[in-house]
């Protein structure tokens, strides 16, 4: 098994297909045979990102049945309030549902390596940083949580899964772990 920390703008795949202007892929950052992403990343998001070539350990860490804790760090836009913590804690309504209770506290900003493009700085608006740990793995869930309790995701890294983490894992490294 590996762990990989997915720089942003790469995609969780190994080739491009469907546009014009190729984009990169875990192909720049990987030649392993036989092992496919366990789960997606948007391009836009980073962190960790495990790969396998068990296809039963592939769906355990995939599939939402498991209830596998996933745990992002995620910069968002304005001071997020006790009431949101309160909200993305107990499950909140998507255009698809309602989703299953997060764990949801503020923190610290991270020490974290700079994201390039860096985050859209604004004086006016200012920004915080949460952890937010779910169970579940909608398309783009974390970004529509963050929303609909009206704080917009600037910046989100996937820091764990599970036991697995990022500790010690640059952008576009790797590690393979038993």
């Amino acid at each position: 098994m590996i762990l990989f920390n997915k720089p942003y703008g790469v995609l969780s795949q190994f080739t491009d297909k469907g546009t014009e202007t190729a984009r990169e892929t875990l192909s720049a950052y990987l030649d392993i045979p036989g092992v496919y992403p366990a789960g997606r990343l948007d391009r836009d998001s980073e962190g960790l990102l495990i790969l396998t070539a068990n296809g039963r350990e592939q769906a355990r860490i995939a599939d939402p049945k498991f209830k596998l804790a996933k745990t992002y760090l995620v910069q968002v836009e304005g001071e997020m309030t006790e009431a949101a913590l309160a909200a993305l804690s107990k499950g909140v309504m998507l255009k698809d549902g309602m989703t299953r209770p997060a764990e949801a506290k503020r923190i610290d900003a991270p020490d974290l390596w700079p994201r390039n493009p860096p985050v859209r700085f604004r004086k006016s608006v200012p920004d915080c940083w949460i952890s937010l740990t779910i169970r579940e793995g909608r398309n783009r869930q974390v970004r529509r949580m963050t929303a609909a309790v009206g704080f917009p995701t600037l910046r989100l890294v996937r820091w764990s899964i599970g036991d697995w983490t990022l500790e010690g894992l640059e952008p576009g490294e790797w590690r393979e772990v038993r």
